[in-house]
């Protein structure tokens, strides 16, 4: 595993619009040495890529095969983090702001001494960071 990837950057690899040198990037590191994510990935891709076809952006075609390339990476979830929802991540979240849901990416890139892959929306900017 190299790195953490959240939602935001993941979604931004199965959308043209979305993609940028650092994106891709991105994508090809977790393609050669993997990544790690909490389990709420899943939830919030899933969810992303069901607006999506909802909102016509997609059809379920290209979220099925989306879906099943994401399960060719060596991906690997996270099985502690539950846990420290309740305590760690809530903590966070209320020390710098953010929603439970970016505090549990966090919590799990410090606790694994990893750079967290975040992809801002605003800016159409990918980031690494360390943590």
């Amino acid at each position: 595993m190299s790195l953490v990837i959240d939602c935001s950057v993941t979604i931004a690899w199965l959308f043209r619009d979305e993609q940028t040198e650092a994106v891709r990037e991105i994508l090809g590191r977790v393609a050669q040495t993997g990544a790690v994510v909490p389990a709420l990935w899943r939830i919030e891709v899933a969810n992303a890529l069901l607006t999506a076809v909802r909102r016509g952006r997609i059809d379920t075609q290209y979220r099925d095969a989306s879906i099943a390339d994401l399960g060719l990476l060596d991906i690997s979830v996270d099985a502690e983090g539950d846990g420290r929802v309740w305590s760690i991540a809530l903590n966070l979240a209320d020390r710098f702001g953010l929603t439970v849901y970016d505090s549990v990416y966090l919590e799990l890139a410090h606790r694994l001494a990893l750079p967290l892959a975040t992809w801002m929306a605003s800016c159409g900017l990918a980031q690494t960071r360390s943590v």
